[in-house]
């Protein structure tokens, strides 16, 4: 009697693998953290939404074998390393530029919340200009696939990390918009965007530095 993939222990590993990688604070975390206490729940769920669909995007290259092929043209690997770098820098200097204002006049420059589908643009270019996902896809992959592993199977693997993928962004997004949650925001607004400001700066930076 066979065993179904998604019972297997390789799978079960990469999930837990990939869970831990995701709930782990990172720049698309941190993201969402900060969007949830300062625009509410629906904003936060647009950007997790973006960042989910970045991920789909290089899960299925992973999955049909595509993305192994794309590590071997070191053009396009360099092209999303300089622009994933800018895109970071660029949030560092948003995330910075809030911390120094004061809250009223933070609220003036913005203008009001940001639209759901600039948010939901935002996450996905950030996870899509992110070179790492695509090896954090290929170990996926690769750790919980048989020598023969069949189109259905690999598709399993897939489906599971991006439903554990959407638990955690969903879970941040809404605990964080909790009424309690912004509430400390506002307290330590300028200190948690100056900390945002630190980790996208220096994240940036090690993309734009890191060899190939």
């Amino acid at each position: 009697m066979t065993t179904l993939p998604i019972l297997s222990a390789n799978v079960l590993f990469a999930y837990s693998a990939y869970f831990v990688g995701t709930a782990s604070p990172g720049p698309s975390n941190l993201a969402i953290m900060s969007i949830a206490t300062a625009d509410g729940r629906k904003a936060a769920f647009s950007f997790a939404a973006g960042v989910v669909c970045g991920s789909c995007f290089w899960a299925m290259l992973a999955a049909l074998g595509l993305s192994a092929a794309l590590l071997a043209f070191s053009g396009l690997m360099a092209g999303l390393k300089i622009f994933g770098g800018c895109y970071l820098l660029w949030l560092a200097f948003k995330s910075g530029r809030s911390a120094w204002q004061p809250r009223a006049a933070q609220a003036q420059t913005a203008g009001g919340n940001p639209s759901l589908r600039r948010l939901y643009t935002r996450g996905l270019l950030l996870h899509l200009t992110n070179p790492k996902a695509i090896l954090v896809w290929i170990s996926v992959v690769a750790l919980a696939s048989p020598p023969n592993g069949s189109a259905p199977h690999m598709l399993t693997i897939v489906a599971g990390c991006l439903a554990i993928g959407m638990l955690v962004f969903g879970s941040y997004a809404a605990l964080f918009s909790t009424p309690f949650a912004r509430r400390v925001y506002l307290s330590v607004r300028r200190w948690l965007d100056g900390g945002l400001a630190v980790v996208f700066g220096l994240a940036g930076l090690k993309l734009l530095t890191a060899r190939a």
